[in-house]
């Protein structure tokens, strides 16, 4: 008898601690990047927790915005359930691209010609952009969808990243003209980072990224730090993961 309550009361604990954990998730973010972005760094994983969020982490080191579009295409970014229980779509494909030009737009994603490859990224970003949208609106009609028959469909929030400092001019410049013309959220880790390129580390006289990356890039003739520390005892990994999570709480609805 002793034995048989033993058990009882441990499965009822189980159950009680199981259903706590359930429920302390209540957002679902996604993350597509590259290697900034892939789940060694740590800055998206440290945020979810504090977001109380599932991170569903689909960033992959050399991919690009055009992986991104093509993942979507196929079928592979995410899966009908995942996409339903989404509640944030982040987008951290940061290369010093620019991702703003119009000239070569079109006015639907569905007029794109598909796959795409790596010689147009403002294009690509169009094309996601505009798809993830639409594939929430359309939710509305998708009788398997617990959206189905509402107004307007899964709200469609997505986020846009600055790259972790500001060097890369081109991009940083251009995803700030991009968030601004469909009015979407900005992580600008660039301008909270706690350093700019504009002023050279007191001591070193070198660019103060370098002293918080694995690695170096050249831009322009400057040596740059390139792929910032990677882990979740990085200060940068830490930065960044405030900085996320700053800028996340300001578009999650309230649960």
């Amino acid at each position: 008898m002793k034995k048989f309550i033993a058990i009882s009361f441990f499965l009822l604990l189980s159950t009680g601690l199981f259903s706590f954990v359930q429920d302390s998730t209540k957002y679902t973010i996604l993350l597509s990047g590259a290697s900034f972005a892939s789940p060694q760094n740590g800055w998206f994983e440290i945020g979810c927790r504090q977001l109380k969020a599932r991170p569903v982490n689909r960033a992959i080191g050399g991919e690009s915005i055009v992986n991104t579009a093509n993942r979507m295409i196929d079928g592979t970014l995410y899966s009908f359930e995942e996409f339903e229980n989404i509640d944030v779509f982040v987008i951290m494909q940061v290369h010093n691209r620019d991702v703003f030009d119009e000239s070569g737009l079109l006015p639907q994603y569905t007029n794109y010609p598909v796959p795409f490859d790596r010689r147009n990224y403002a294009a690509t970003f169009d094309y996601v952009i505009k798809r993830y949208i639409s594939e929430c609106y359309e939710l509305k009609n998708n009788p398997k969808s617990k959206y189905y028959g509402t107004k307007s469909g899964k709200p469609a929030i997505i986020v846009l990243c600055t790259d972790w400092h500001d060097a890369r001019i081109k991009y940083n410049t251009s995803v700030r003209k991009l968030a601004s013309k469909w009015g979407l959220p900005l992580v600008e880790l660039d301008k909270y980072i706690g350093f700019s390129k504009n002023s050279p580390h007191p001591v070193t006289g070198k660019q103060q990224s370098l002293l918080y990356a694995k690695d170096t890039q050249t831009i322009e003739g400057t040596e740059y730090g390139w792929h910032p520390d990677r882990g979740e005892d990085k200060y940068i990994q830490q930065r960044m993961a405030s900085i996320f999570v700053d800028a996340i709480r300001q578009v999650l609805p309230i649960k």
